[in-house]
């Protein structure tokens, strides 16, 4: 095999293999038979497309034999076949949306080798893994055009994903028409302002927002356009909470008088939808619509971070809970979805919602979309519940992508390319039948930070190829290179088509490693090694700045400046990363519990890796940690003199990112017996904001343990009251 042979279809089928012979690429292409829906992709690569009898065809749809077993399954529904030969295009598959898929693997293979003018023969066969391979994006907190979405639609369908989730109310917004409420649209679709910047800032545009929304007639629009491209659209209806847009339209909704307005920060808000039967006419009579709209079989209901506080001061929710022997306000969250679930069912379709849905009992024939860790999925599977899989660590394609300080602001996070491409949807706890209830895996646009459809594409692009491979369940992360380098030479269509793609995999990547009891700093890119000049003294790097060659010692607090050249011209960001050393810098450390998924970049090595964690950017530098201690060892190696410690903690509490309670520390020669030498309470780190500094007096140990205790269950009053509290650490610094 030749090895241009490699083929750079994203995602990769499931089988290739390469004959002899060429298919020379025509200048007119001759489909057989009559005019296909799917023509239109093929138009685009020959305007002169015609038709003809099968013998002078260069392209053939063909069916497989029929299959002795119904075609239950989603995956065979979406089998397909390709035959490449001197004589032409052969494409095979038991359904219109194989046809569709195949299609667009062809599509793939002309742009690889139309400059050549000539294909190699080839066989492939393929089929998706999972049956659910979505994307979902967030309308609410910004709004896009129809024509935007049809877009992204479009991009769903070049990468082979099969369902749209679209989040159309939330605190911000309520975004579809419902004939029988008009004021959802005329007072829930607009907002007084938006919050701007970095949330810690908690400043304002001042500028209203809206009124933006979709008439039904434009929701049937799209609805219509996806299931033309073979797309299902499941709808998302937020409830019980995140519910605001809808209470500043019908205050009378809530467990309050109010009054209410749409939410101008971002964050988990208190007033949610009561539960009592005004509440439930409304929402049935919404879903009435909004089933009518959308044919999918499943209806998103949301559930997620629907905080109790309300539910706990209501004398109706309290006396529902009496009533139907329920536990507590977590049992009421449970007979308000089951009761909705019900009424769905009714009508002959099922829901799904986030992970929260679990609490107190899941609803009979719901399904889970696991967000807040793979936990709420495995739990589903055991108990015989279809779980879509969406962790946020892996598929929140709203975090930074490459190194914050060179990235436009995002929620926070960090989730590069391969690190999308490094996700397994299926867990390791499931065995082989609890397995088959992962119906697949879905990535999440939230656009609290995105302002404009130009960032939604930098946002999806490229790591919604990398979900598409894991979707397809052709991705393997030891081919991770192989991968990159397919991604690049699609990077030609994306610009063809005028997307602005995000280009992080050509940025300097720093890594700091253990180096001789310190640290050095790791400098990669996805192109050669080579290219990249560096400096340690804070300035610029340029073509005669030093070449990288092995990883950089860091023996001092300096600046290390780098960026990527070829060919005498600098080809990436400038990227820059400061270090502040102290003696615990690069030495063993140990947690006795570890960090959130999503804010565990790096372990417990983040905490004494040199770099101090900015507090707009929680990527890649902090860790965060929720409902738990950080109770963290460092080993010098031997018994050092010192006398200070610092860290830092954060308090974004519309985040529900709460300051520590309180910190101790202590050392020891053994590792055993440990000795308070230093202890801070709540008051002295609320007046320090966060950034702690402690004289701990003249101290010689081998071991230092610091104990930073969580502020435990947010209390009434706050966003997120009864939820458990985050708490994110940066370095632990010592001298």
């Amino acid at each position: 095999m030749l090895a241009q042979n490699k083929l750079n279809v994203i995602p990769y089928p499931q089988k290739v293999e390469f004959l002899k012979g060429e298919f020379i690429i025509p200048e007119t292409l001759i489909l057989e038979g009559k005019p296909l829906k799917e023509d239109e992709y093929l138009k685009k690569h020959f305007p002169k497309l015609t038709y003809g009898k099968k013998d002078e065809s260069h392209l053939i749809f063909g069916l497989f034999p029929p299959s002795i077993v119904p075609l239950a399954e989603e995956q065979e529904k979406e089998k397909y076949a390709v035959e490449i030969s001197p004589t032409g295009i052969f494409i095979q598959s038991y359904t219109a949306q194989g046809r569709f898929l195949a299609l667009q693997t062809v599509l793939q293979i002309i742009e690889q080798y139309k400059n050549g003018g000539k294909i190699p023969a080839m066989k492939i066969e393929d089929q998706p893994k999972f049956a659910w391979r979505g994307m979902h994006l967030d309308v609410c907190r910004h709004f896009f055009t129809v024509d935007e979405v049809k877009q992204y639609i479009d991009y769903l369908a070049m990468y082979k994903l099969n369902t749209f989730h679209w989040h159309l109310t939330d605190d911000q917004g309520w975004r579809i028409e419902i004939k029988k409420y008009p004021k959802l649209t005329q007072i829930g679709s607009k907002r007084k302002e938006s919050m701007i910047g970095a949330y810690v800032d908690n400043t304002f545009d001042g500028k209203p927002y809206g009124p933006y929304f979709y008439t039904q007639e434009q929701i049937k629009e799209v609805v219509k356009y996806a299931k033309e491209r073979h797309i299902t659209v499941v709808p998302e209806i937020e409830m019980p909470g995140h519910a605001l847009a809808a209470l500043s339209a019908y205050p009378e909704l809530a467990c309050t008088k109010g009054p209410f307005e749409s939410a101008t920060k971002w964050g988990v808000f208190d007033d949610v939808f009561c539960p009592k039967d005004e509440t439930f006419k409304f929402l049935e009579n919404v879903l009435d619509e909004v089933i009518q709209l959308f044919p999918s079989q499943y209806i998103h209901i949301g559930g997620d971070e629907c905080p109790k506080t309300r539910w706990k001061e209501c004398a109706h929710c309290q006396e529902l809970i009496k009533k139907n022997n329920l536990k507590d306000e977590h049992g009421l969250q449970s007979y308000f979805i089951h009761r909705i679930e019900k009424y769905i069912n009714s009508k002959g379709r099922k829901i799904i919602g986030w992970d929260e849905i679990l609490e107190g009992g899941l609803a009979p024939n719901a399904a889970v979309m696991s967000w807040t860790g793979v936990n709420g999925g495995i739990e589903a599977a055991k108990a015989k519940h279809f779980a879509v899989m969406t962790p946020g660590a892996y598929c929140y394609f709203d975090h930074y992508q490459g190194d914050p300080q060179s990235e436009p602001n995002a929620f926070g996070g960090f989730t590069p390319l391969d690190k999308v491409y490094s996700y397994n949807p299926i867990p390791a706890e499931l065995n082989a039948e609890q397995a088959q209830y992962i119906l697949g895996v879905q990535a999440n646009l939230w656009t609290e930070y995105i302002l404009d459809f130009k960032q939604v594409q930098y946002m999806i692009f490229p790591r919604l190829m990398a979900l598409s491979e894991v979707g397809w369940g052709t991705s393997d992360p030891k081919n991770y290179k192989d991968f990159e380098n397919r991604v690049i030479s699609h990077f030609k269509i994306l610009n063809k088509m005028n997307v602005n793609y995000a280009k992080s995999i050509y940025n300097i990547t720093g890594k700091v490693i253990p180096l001789n009891n310190g640290i050095a700093y790791e400098l990669y890119t996805s192109q050669n090694s080579n290219g990249i000049r560096y400096t340690l003294d804070g300035t610029v790097p340029t073509i005669n700045s030093k070449t990288y060659q092995t990883p950089v010692s860091i023996p001092s607090s300096l600046t290390v400046k780098s960026a990527y050249f070829e060919d005498g011209q600098l080809k990436s960001a400038i990227s820059s990363q400061d270090f502040t050393i102290s003696k615990s810098t690069g030495k063993k450390i140990t947690l006795e519990q570890q960090p959130s998924e999503n804010y565990s970049f790096g372990g417990a090595f983040t905490l004494i890796d040199g770099i101090i964690g900015n507090v707009k950017q929680l990527g890649k530098t902090w860790l965060g940690f929720q409902g738990k201690d950080v109770v963290a060892t460092i080993d010098f190696g031997q018994k050092t003199d010192f006398s200070e410690i610092y860290f830092n903690t954060l308090e974004n509490k519309g985040s529900w990112i709460h300051l520590a309670k309180s910190a101790k520390i202590f050392v020891s020669d053994d590792n055993k017996d440990f000795k308070i030498i230093k202890e801070i309470g709540k008051e002295d780190i609320q007046n320090a904001k966060g950034k702690i500094q402690l004289k701990l007096g003249k101290q010689n140990a081998r071991y230092m343990k610091i104990m930073i205790e969580n502020a435990g269950i947010i209390p009434a009053g706050n966003p997120g009251a009864d939820s458990k509290a985050w708490l994110f650490v940066d370095e632990i610094g010592v001298n």
